[in-house]
């Protein structure tokens, strides 16, 4: 099947705008969870990864070609200024006529405002189609212990409801307390800090 050629959008505004839905898609097929933030006041386009830990993504296209045919230049800059370090954590820059992604970790293109793509033995061929990268990036060094930490908060959240269903809900003022006392308890131990004694509950 004759692979289909990319319509060159003449457009800057309308083809960067393009850029966006595509890579949208593009992270989708590679299970990455993405979503573009409201609005265009901020120093990134798109965030990948899931509440605690989002990675910041700028995206970038081009379609201009070096001199000689060998590679693609492709800015990385805004109003003509390098981005400042933090701007954002991940360049996505998309070279249309090749249908190719670079995933580029920000400090690799820090006080740039420009960089060459699509060069044999380039310096940023290592990034290319790093869709790894991101994921990486997402999930985070301490995903593992995270991970354990949620599942046991999940399950002492599961826990709770059971034995409501058991002593059903607070049917006075006085079963009110002990519950509202029994949760307080059981923050307490869970954060590991000493719960007041039984004879405490008398002076209630």
């Amino acid at each position: 099947m004759k692979k289909r050629k990319a319509r060159i959008i003449q457009d800057k505004k309308a083809r960067g705008e393009w850029a966006e839905s595509i890579f949208l898609a593009r992270a989708a097929e590679h299970d990455l969870p993405v979503s573009k933030p409201w609005g265009d006041s901020e120093s990134f386009d798109c965030v990948v990864g899931r509440p605690g830990k989002f990675v910041a993504v700028q995206v970038k296209s081009t379609v201009a070609e070096l001199e000689g045919g060998k590679g693609y230049i492709c800015s990385v800059c805004s109003s003509n200024r390098p981005y400042p370090a933090g701007a954002f954590d991940f360049l996505a820059a998309y070279v249309v006529p090749e249908e190719v992604w670079y995933l580029i970790p920000a400090k690799g293109i820090v006080g740039m405002k420009s960089l060459s793509l699509c060069t044999r033995g380039g310096k940023y061929e290592p990034y290319r189609e790093a869709w790894h990268l991101l994921r990486e990036a997402a999930a985070g060094s301490g995903d593992a212990e995270t991970g354990a930490e949620v599942a046991g908060e999940e399950a002492a959240v599961e826990a709770a409801p059971a034995v409501e269903s058991v002593a059903g809900p607070p049917r006075n003022a006085l079963e009110r307390m002990q519950a509202a006392l029994n949760f307080a308890r059981s923050q307490l131990e869970r954060g590991g800090v000493r719960p007041p004694k039984e004879s405490d509950e008398s002076d209630i």
